[in-house]
């Protein structure tokens, strides 16, 4: 990695998070096997909210060595990341955390242009920071791994990005592109308010990723030419991972509803974040979060506010 861009991506790494995150890594640290690194990212980072509920990413060296049983270590080597509530005590308050735990290997494979899913690779791209690691050697391969995102991000956007634009016009359509190979429901200009929350940050990021891979990211008149031809097959190449990341993504949450506490409950609350829209749960919909999915993904697909059933 380039040193121009570990200097950019250290900005955000080293940016201070609020007391309530450092005690949720304390709390974290206390309960858990050995830990790597721990990321805190998402959007209470980027609105600076400390009442919200936080997103942290924990890597770990080893699955049983972290979980400390057998089943969790299971289910995260097959369909990583495992995902928690974890909870403590700040003064007077509560404080929460989602808790998403796999390991550094898994991270790293999910940070390559080559992964199938597009997930992780899309979240690390953006603004994070490192609120614990274990040492200087696990820092620098923290640091490595962000850039492999970053590049990989890069790539992805000039292949579907316009012959000549503006940085905001790549990261938007790559925003448009990955959301879109999620399960998650979002408003359409999604992308655009995860851009402007750091502008000058993600515009540096893709002028230096795109130098590292050897593309002519000169800038004329506040406009990038990258260069790249797009290759055969690349709707193709792309179809399938967004296929691939929507049927990924049903499966952890089918798992996150068994596992996660209140799981079916957390669902409707992120969807409800991200659209705006109140979705109500029958007593019946919270026991049987998985037979009732169906239903609600017609109700959403469909625009009704309220999904809530009788049933």
């Amino acid at each position: 990695m380039t040193g121009a861009l570990a200097s950019i991506l250290s900005v955000e790494l080293d940016r201070p998070a609020p007391e309530a995150v450092q005690a949720l890594v304390d709390e974290i640290l206390r309960s858990s096997g050995p830990v790597a690194a721990i990321l805190f990212y998402g959007s209470c980072r980027r609105s600076d909210d400390p009442s919200g509920l936080f997103d942290l990413y924990v890597l770990h060296d080893g699955h049983r060595r972290f979980h400390r049983r057998i089943v969790p270590a299971i289910l995260n080597r097959l369909l990583p990341p495992n995902v928690v509530l974890v909870r403590t005590r700040l003064g007077d308050h509560q404080v929460r955390a989602k808790v998403a735990i796999l390991s550094r290997g898994q991270f790293a494979r999910r940070m390559r242009p080559a992964s199938i899913d597009t997930t992780l690779w899309a979240r690390f791209c953006q603004p994070v920071s490192l609120v614990h690691v274990a040492d200087a050697p696990t820092r620098s391969w923290v640091e490595a791994t962000l850039a492999d995102a970053a590049r990989t991000a890069a790539s992805w956007a000039v292949r579907f990005g316009p012959d000549r634009g503006t940085p905001a016009q790549f990261w938007q359509v790559l925003f448009a592109r990955t959301y879109g190979a999620e399960l998650r429901p979002e408003r359409t200009n999604r992308g655009g308010l995860i851009y402007e929350t750091n502008a000058a940050w993600f515009d540096r990021v893709l002028v230096q990723s795109l130098h590292d891979l050897g593309l002519d990211a000169s800038d004329h008149e506040g406009r990038l030419c990258p260069a790249m031809k797009r290759p055969l097959g690349l709707e193709l190449d792309w179809a399938i991972r967004r296929v691939l990341g929507r049927s990924l993504n049903l499966l952890r949450l089918i798992k996150a509803a068994f596992t996660f506490e209140n799981g079916a409950d957390y669902i409707v609350w992120k969807i409800g974040r991200h659209t705006g829209r109140t979705l109500d749960l029958s007593p019946w919909q919270r026991r049987h979060p998985l037979l009732s999915a169906p239903q609600l993904l017609w109700r959403l697909r469909r625009g009704t506010g309220s999904v809530g059933s009788s049933v």
